[in-house]
């Protein structure tokens, strides 16, 4: 990407401190970088030398020289580049974050690289199905990756969490060195608390209302100067209550230059239907009281299941698809599911298709390559929370644990149809949308998205940078969520 190059790969083009010297101009913090790379040099000539059998047993020059890479090379590539890349990151982090710590910050940064050593090596013995390893790691995890400790240590809790469940399928309950998961207060979440936390995450974190942000622009200049318009929504806008982006986007409408249009219709595609008609009254009532005629509708199917005669449309109306991080749940290990529902979506010849994605690799072949990916950007995410809400507020850990542990949970644990999510950067959604015979429609609000982060106070740290026609938000250079446009 332009602005937002992988924030872990420079370590393997140029000297570590050189890399890192953007971030601080201060002379102090030069010398903290220099002591914190030696600190991440020692941790990686520990772990390679004597941290897992794996890595005692295989070296570069062997890797390089070897006409085949199997199963466990590729596993040992994958330690060599992300171990030494995340340790990097850590002390970089700690060092700019830490003020003058002195002794408690260099204690600091070796507790969270230590964290990361083991999360690591928990990873690669689960991956080689090193059972009796892998129990004993998360024996030791469990006690240092806390629900309310540091951004890393709540955000190691999760990835216990989906350790444990992955290591529960790889052997019977009762199994020699099988850990079994004890209860603490977030263990077991109720469809209250996770609409709780959704809520929370959307009144919170920009990342779902900068979706909504961007999809309406888009979609209001589709409508421009159009009198009968439509819009087919792919998870209807997740189930948040109220309709948020809906009421935005008819308040809009309703103040626009000229005319409203004098039909609207909102077509919500899900599973959830009484849930969606409770949202399509509201918001019939209050595109009423706009002066605005909405029709709402809901078709019963999921993705995979959904048929080009399920969606209504009527002569002389203009179309869009609107998809708030819903497509990736049909991505598959083959791409069957979801180019039959970019077909459909084809079929229907919208002006344009709205994608709103995480932008993130968590869909790799490999299972450490993608333990390593999410690490990286949920890390990120619980840390942009630190630095919204306090320590102890219970909507932080209500947000990380029945919200983006949930999703964790799903990349770390599952495998097969169970595996759900499956996000994709930006730049493979862009090859996936033109198989499927579409072109991207650049999204030219560069000013009106730096306007609105600061409209709605979005917390320093966020920024947003165009990438070839999409919207990129970001937590301190590392992309979170990506918006695009498509038409046929």
């Amino acid at each position: 990407m332009a602005c937002y190059p992988h924030p872990y790969f420079p370590i393997f083009e140029s000297n570590v401190v050189s890399w890192m010297l953007p971030f601080s101009d201060e002379t102090r913090d030069v010398k903290r970088i220099k002591r914190s790379s030696s600190m991440v040099e020692s941790l990686s000539s520990t772990l390679y030398s004597g941290g897992s059998s794996i890595c005692r047993s295989r070296s570069t020059n062997s890797l390089n020289n070897s006409p085949k890479l199997h199963f466990r090379d590729h596993i040992w590539i994958y330690t060599q580049r992300y171990l030494a890349a995340e340790a990097v990151e850590e002390a970089a982090v700690a060092v700019i974050n830490a003020g003058e710590g002195g002794n408690e910050e260099e204690g600091n940064i070796a507790d969270g690289m230590r964290l990361v050593q083991l999360l690591i090596a928990c990873a690669e013995a689960v991956a080689c199905r090193d059972n009796s390893h892998a129990s004993a790691l998360l024996s030791e995890l469990r006690s240092n990756a806390l629900v309310f400790g540091s951004a890393f240590q709540r955000v190691a809790s999760c990835f216990v969490q989906g350790l444990i469940g992955r290591l529960s399928l790889a052997q019977p309950p009762g199994a020699v060195g099988f850990v079994a998961p004890t209860m603490n207060i977030m263990d077991i979440a109720s469809d209250k608390k996770e609409e709780e936390a959704l809520r929370l995450v959307y009144e919170i974190c920009p990342h779902i209302r900068f979706g909504h942000f961007v999809a309406n622009n888009a979609i209001l200049e589709a409508f421009e100067g159009e009198s009968s318009v439509h819009v087919v929504d792919l998870g209807m806008t997740l189930g948040l209550t109220h309709g948020h982006q809906w009421r935005l986007l008819i308040q809009s409408l309703a103040e626009r230059a000229g005319k409203p249009p004098s039909r609207l219709r909102i077509t919500g595609v899900g599973l959830c239907v009484d849930r969606f008609r409770i949202i399509g009254d509201e918001l019939e009532e209050y595109a009423k009281d706009m002066g605005i005629n909405l029709e709402f509708s809901v078709v019963k199917t999921n993705l995979e299941n959904l048929r080009p005669e399920d969606i209504e449309t009527s002569e002389g109306e203009v179309l869009v698809v609107n998809s708030i991080l819903q497509l990736h749940c049909v991505v598959k290990e083959s791409r069957g599911a979801l180019n039959s529902v970019l077909q459909i979506i084809h079929e229907l010849s919208p002006k344009v298709l709205v994608l709103v994605e995480q932008d993130s690799s968590h869909n790799g072949p490999f299972f450490l390559g993608r333990f390593m990916e999410a690490l990286h950007y949920y890390s990120a995410i619980f840390d942009s929370l630190d630095a919204m809400l306090p320590k102890y507020d219970t909507r932080r850990a209500k947000m990380e644990q029945f919200y983006f542990a949930e999703e964790i949970k799903n990349i770390v644990s599952c495998e097969g149809p169970a595996r759900v999510e499956r996000h994709e950067r930006v730049d493979q959604w862009r090859r996936r949308m033109s198989r499927a015979g579409f072109q991207v429609a650049p999204i030219k609000m560069m000013a009106q998205a730096k306007r609105w982060l600061v409209k709605n106070q979005v917390c320093d740290g966020y920024t947003v940078i165009e990438e070839k026609g999409c919207l990129v938000l970001g937590w301190k250079s590392k992309p979170i969520i990506a918006a695009s446009c498509w038409k046929c």
